[in-house]
């Protein structure tokens, strides 16, 4: 009789254990449940959205490349000027570094500030909205996200009051 109040009690103590192990366990399993809700993790840069530096320079290529034959630019004589005094391949060069570090990737631009280097170029309002055309071209035969390409635009938008006279 003694062995079965015993294990009475300890059927009661078992019953416990189970049940506090379950009720942490559903606790526990809750948490890890909402845990991901409460926090999500950040957004990633826009520089790894856009596939890094390999990707950012093939689209600053094609953009270049754009820009370099554009008649509207060309008909500017300083902007043509400048072409023939800023080779090619280093233009390409500090424009993936200034995209690849503006939109929070490792590079380090090393160029002029906008302002400088654009400040004899006389570049209007009507030439500014021709190279945002090329660029979203760019972005589009690049198949660039819609809010990628908001994001890029923004960021060049926001050099606009240092390139436009």
């Amino acid at each position: 009789m003694a062995w079965r109040v015993l294990e009475a009690t300890e059927e009661v103590t078992m019953r416990r254990v189970i049940s506090q192990a379950s009720t942490g366990m559903w606790l526990t399993f809750a948490l890890a449940i909402a845990a991901p809700a409460a926090a999500q993790p950040a957004t990633k840069p826009l520089y790894d959205r856009l596939g890094g530096v390999y990707s950012i320079a093939s689209v600053v290529d094609d953009f270049i490349e754009r820009l370099l034959v554009n008649d509207v630019l060309n008909a500017n004589p300083a902007i043509k000027g400048a072409r023939t005094r800023v080779p090619k391949a280093g233009l390409k060069f500090h424009v993936t570094a200034l995209v690849c570090a503006a939109t929070g990737g490792p590079c380090t631009y090393t160029g002029r500030s906008m302002k400088d280097s654009h400040a004899k170029l006389n570049i209007n309002d009507a030439q500014w909205d021709v190279m945002v055309v090329d660029f979203r071209k760019t972005l589009d035969k690049f198949k660039v996200p819609s809010r990628e390409q908001e994001e890029l635009v923004t960021i060049v938008g926001s050099t606009k009051k240092d390139i436009v006279r």
